[in-house]
């Protein structure tokens, strides 16, 4: 299926020979390959035949379009002791000292055979950077893994490279507004913020527009101040969704002339438990509790699987 789909986005990149004509005077005889002659160079590359390399001869690529290849990694590395790593990865060859390879895409499967203490089965060549990026894009869009955050930010780092949005559209196989989206968020959304909240798969588009506009405001709230109020424990879900009911407290109220201070943009302190690392605080219908030191998170699910008979004793009780 995942060979499929790659197929298919490569074919659709080869049938589209005007997307360059597009841009006009920025695509000359200078500029490097079109993105359908990108595409013949990944189809050769996938009738070759793979080869092993031992992991300690790649070096990572230098634009990750992941936040943390850990993620889910477990599952991976059982289904490649099982089953063999079933997909190659694909490097280029790099020029210095150091590793003789650089991933362009298959930086999990790397991982994982990495763990395992194996070769990584993968399709070796010869490409420049730009090249690469694409690759590595047409690729990881056909497996549809990334994250809206992750893909809002691989964009940006594409346009910084030079490429066009018209370009950028076509690779990550999305239309001109669902791009203009992407890096609006990327843009003005603090990096910091950003990856202290993480990929949030689970979240779509909506929570990251809404924080957007939250930052986006007239006398909005500084940077540090945002980063202040992303949670250190939850779900990259969860943080995402308490920065933006955090700051919708403050921005969506009716304020004094003065406007929100940087005092009402912070958190109010956790209550310490005696003698302790436990903290907590209760807002409204929210409670937050925290342990400091990591040697006691245990608390925080022997907690959870308490909740219900806390519940039924709090019944009783009332």
């Amino acid at each position: 299926m995942k060979r499929d789909l790659l197929a298919k986005s490569l074919a659709q990149m080869g049938s589209k020979p005007s997307v360059l004509s597009e841009v006009g005077p920025k695509v000359g005889e200078s500029s490097p390959r079109s993105l359908k002659s990108m595409s013949d160079v990944l189809s050769q590359v996938s009738a070759q035949s793979a080869q092993e390399v031992e992991v300690n001869e790649i070096a990572d690529s230098e634009i990750a379009d992941r936040f943390d290849v850990s993620e889910g990694l477990n599952d991976l590395i059982e289904s490649i002791r099982a089953s063999g790593q079933q997909l190659p990865a694909l490097l280029r060859y790099r020029r210095g000292p150091g590793p003789r390879y650089e991933v362009v895409y298959g930086r999990r499967r790397i991982a994982a055979c990495r763990v395992l203490g194996i070769k990584v089965k993968a399709y070796v060549k010869e490409m420049d950077h730009r090249e690469a990026l694409v690759s590595q894009a047409l690729e990881n869009s056909a497996r549809l893994e990334r994250s809206f955050i992750e893909q809002a930010i691989f964009a940006t780092k594409l346009e910084d490279q030079g490429f066009t949005r018209a370009e950028i559209g076509d690779v990550l196989a999305v239309d001109k507004g669902t791009l203009s989206k992407l890096i609006s968020v990327a843009r003005d959304v603090p990096d910091a913020v950003i990856y202290k909240i993480g990929a949030a798969h689970e979240a779509g588009r909506r929570p990251w527009l809404e924080l957007r506009r939250l930052i986006k405001v007239d006398n909005g709230p500084t940077d540090d101040s945002v980063l202040a109020l992303v949670p250190e424990l939850g779900t990259a879900a969860e943080k995402l969704g308490a920065v933006i009911d955090a700051l919708q407290n403050v921005v969506d109220t009716p304020q004094s002339a003065s406007g929100p201070t940087e005092r009402a943009l912070s958190p109010a302190p956790l209550n310490k438990v005696q003698e302790t690392t436990v903290a907590f605080r209760s807002k409204g219908q929210r409670l937050l509790i925290e342990v400091s030191d990591r040697k006691e998170r245990g608390f925080i699910t022997f907690v959870e699987a308490r909740l219900e008979h806390l519940y039924k004793e709090w019944k009783e009780r009332s």
